[in-house]
Parts: C-alpha cells; sequence; structure tokens
C-alpha cells in the first residue's frame, strides 16, 4: 500500500522501521502535518478488535481524547445496548476499562468528574512500561505519550469505523468514503494506551 500511494504517511507500534515514516507514539508525532491526511496505521491489537465487532451496525474508536464525543453521538443515536471491547492486556488492560467505564457513564448522560478515571491508566502496567521505555532510550516512545494520550476531549468528533474495500477506516461521521480516496481518514492495514475500542472481553453492556 505505502507503494502504491507514496503520499500517505504511515506509521506504526513500537520502534521506527524502514518503509514506516512514524511510529504510534504521540508525543514523536505530534509536531507532524497530518491535517487533511490519509494515514496508513499498522497496530497490534486495534484491528483485531474491530474485527471482534465487525457486524456491528456502528463500531467506534475511542480513546479519551474523544471520550465526549463518543458519549454524545452513541446517546443521541439512542444505541442500545452499547458492547464496549477492550483491547490491551487481553480484555484486562486498566487504562482501557476506565476509559470504557468513563464513556458509559457520559452516555448515560452523568455530569462526570474524568479525573478519577484518569488516575488508573496514570498508575497502569502500560504507563510503567512507557516510562521504562523512555528511561532505557527506547525508541518509538516519548516522555509525554500518557499525558497526551489522556487529554480528554482533545478532539470534538467521534471516530467511525468501518471496512471498505477490505480496509479497515476510521474517520469523524460523515467522512468520505474509500471510493473517494484520498481523504482525511486513517487506513488500519493490520489490523497504548490508545483505549481503542476493540478484542475479547465485554466491560459493559
Amino acid at each position: 500500500m505505502k507503494e502504491s500511494r507514496p503520499g500517505w504517511p504511515a506509521l506504526k507500534d513500537g520502534p521506527p522501521a524502514a518503509g514506516f515514516d512514524a511510529v504510534n507514539s504521540p508525543g514523536l508525532i505530534k509536531s507532524a502535518e497530518l491535517s487533511g491526511r490519509t494515514v496508513v496505521q499498522k497496530t497490534t491489537a486495534g484491528t483485531v478488535g474491530a474485527l471482534a465487532v465487525a457486524d456491528a451496525p456502528l463500531v467506534l474508536c475511542a480513546s479519551f481524547v474523544v471520550a465526549g464525543a463518543t458519549g454524545r453521538l452513541l446517546r443521541a443515536e439512542g444505541r442500545r445496548p452499547v458492547t464496549f471491547v477492550v483491547t490491551g492486556e487481553e480484555g484486562r488492560a486498566d487504562e482501557d476499562l476506565a476509559c470504557a467505564e468513563y464513556i458509559g457513564r457520559l452516555i448515560d448522560g452523568d455530569a462526570v468528574e474524568a479525573a478519577p478515571f484518569l488516575r488508573r491508566p496514570r498508575a497502569s502496567r502500560a504507563a510503567a512500561d512507557l516510562a521504562d521505555g523512555v528511561r532505557l532510550g527506547y525508541r518509538g516512545v516519548h516522555r509525554d505519550d500518557v499525558e497526551l494520550c489522556l487529554e480528554v476531549d482533545q478532539f470534538s468528533f467521534a471516530m467511525v469505523a468501518r471496512l471498505e474495500k477490505s480496509l479497515w477506516c476510521y474517520g469523524p461521521p460523515g467522512s468520505a468514503t474509500a471510493g473517494d480516496w484520498p481523504w482525511p481518514f486513517g487506513v488500519d492495514v493490520n489490523q497504548w494506551a490508545d483505549s481503542r475500542v476493540a478484542s475479547a472481553p465485554r466491560s459493559r453492556s
């Protein structure tokens, strides 16, 4: 795909690698100019989780940075039941569970304070692993990654996921489809602390 679409920046989990322009580290890519561009993203869990719910009428990829918009969309749509599929640590990742529980409260229309839900990701194993990676000088991580992942409502749109031409594509509601390349979407070709909606145990229905 990268060869056929050289103008599309590609990023991946882990350390930098040939053929990729960036890594899935908010701290390392925050200065990149990606507005209006299609990004090809290779992740280790996101697509696996999305495929687990591929038959659902609506699939959203969610994290704290889009939590408010996600909750508003689901509340407005009147979607019930809502199933959260957690990818991290085989469905046990505390950062993902905390995000799912927070969004669940938002869907219910509760006036909820985010701070208690953010304490758990900051104390999670994933956050500790990222801190260790920074301390040891690993490539592909940045000291600001955890806090950037926890910037509640940094973005005002929900991330709708849908399968287009055998690719999982993500973008705001009403974005263009795969037939309209290029478009401001993320394209996940393989499938942290992203808290993306995605892989087995359901935390809430």
